[in-house]
């Protein structure tokens, strides 16, 4: 599903964010991505959704090679990939509603359509009585749900998230936690950076340690719960 192979980011000629890495991840696996400040979490994360491009090496997602992608053809693969942001990056005009509506409308579902699941997904995030507010009058745990919502609003067959459970307190970060298991159960590829060990300890999934842009240990948690790529 996804495969790094010799993978390197510089952002300058002195500043190297990724060296030399080499990661694969299979189909319905569920991977933490951990590691100290400045090692490279986000920046992998972003190669992922063809945020950005490798300055060698190759990137593919599903058999498609982003490194090679057309700046247009990135919206196309994006479609099959949920990401949450460590900001969440919520629409601050928008409403509940439409902030998780907005991704099916990208998509071209109907309206009729759109109302049912995203309705649906927002009662799965305990969210559905809070529909019509807008982000700025909701806890950072609420923010933090609508942003789930949307990445997962469609299906996608990955599902990022970039510290997810930030500043959440431990209610809502088990809460957290238990939604991208049960999106890994219906076969979803999770793919989280975190620095938070509580949450790995407790999730005993595998875990990928990154320090100062080079994977330096691979811990294997449980099997796999899909095929492979």
């Amino acid at each position: 599903m996804i495969q790094l192979h010799n993978v390197s980011l510089a952002y300058q000629k002195d500043a190297t964010a990724l060296n030399g890495i080499t990661l694969r991840i299979e189909k319905g696996e569920f991977v933490f991505l951990t590691g100290p400040s400045g090692a490279g979490k986000t920046t992998l994360l972003r190669l992922l959704y063809g945020a950005l491009t490798p300055t060698s090496g190759q990137v593919l997602i599903d058999g498609q090679n982003v490194s090679r992608m057309a700046a247009s053809q990135i919206p196309i693969l994006r479609r099959g990939i949920g990401v949450v942001f460590q900001d969440f990056k919520l629409l601050p005009n928008r409403t509940v509603f439409e902030n998780v509506s907005i991704t099916l409308e990208v998509l071209g579902w109907g309206r009729a359509d759109i109302g049912k699941k995203v309705m649906h997904v927002l009662k799965q995030m305990g969210m559905e009585g809070k529909i019509n507010l807008t982000p700025q009058r909701l806890s950072g745990g609420e923010q933090q749900r609508v942003a789930l919502a949307r990445a997962l609003v469609n299906e996608p067959k990955i599902l990022v998230a970039d510290e997810p459970t930030g500043n959440l307190d431990d209610a809502n970060k088990n809460q957290i936690l238990n939604i991208f298991k049960e999106a890994n159960v219906r076969g979803t590829t999770v793919v989280v950076a975190t620095h938070d060990r509580r949450l790995i300890d407790n999730c005993h999934k595998r875990l990928v340690t990154l320090n100062k842009g080079e994977i330096v240990e691979q811990m294997e948690k449980e099997g796999i719960t899909g095929e492979s790529a």
